[in-house]
């Protein structure tokens, strides 16, 4: 089923009920994160009772002509003494928000990094870097996003060092 937007800005465009859903369910989420500087925000209408956003990174795109052709989101999970060979990701800036355990960073350029769950690193797009789990016992995860400006790109490539 399409139906017409009736507002000036749109000019009749049709829109199907499922884009309207989606936008519909989007838009809190959306405006939560758009405007306010605080740490912390709760979208503007919902009882106190509602969804609880917590900003983590809020910073320009970093090597790639601030430029997004596609947004990768994953979840890494690194057993003790397990990790990445040193990589780079041609036209990708990386995000790694530790969720449980710590992980170590190394990025070229930077001083090596330990990141413990609810820290965040930013590694910007073709900068060779790993990350790995020292620990030995306790496994850790992390959820990691990948803003890619050239989606023709590889997504990953492996560095010798």
């Amino acid at each position: 089923m399409t139906r017409t937007i009736e507002n000036p800005d749109c000019a009749h465009l049709p829109i199907s009920r499922r884009i309207a859903l989606r936008i519909a369910c989007a838009f809190p989420v959306a405006a939560a994160f758009a405007g306010p500087t605080s740490k912390t925000v709760r979208a503007q209408g919902y009882a106190a009772t509602g969804p609880k956003f917590s900003q983590l990174l809020r910073r320009d795109l970093e090597g790639q002509g601030h430029q997004v052709q596609e947004s990768i989101v994953i979840l890494a999970e690194f057993q003790p003494g397990q990790g990445s060979p040193w990589h780079n990701h041609p036209g990708a800036q990386e995000i790694l928000y530790v969720l449980e355990g710590t992980v170590t960073a190394e990025v070229e350029g930077r001083a090596t990094a330990t990141i413990k769950a609810g820290e965040v690193v930013l590694i910007p797009a073709e900068v060779p870097h790993l990350v790995r789990n020292d620990g030995t016992s306790v496994p850790a995860r992390a959820l990691v996003t990948y803003s890619r400006a050239d989606k023709e790109k590889p997504l990953l490539v492996v560095v010798r060092k």
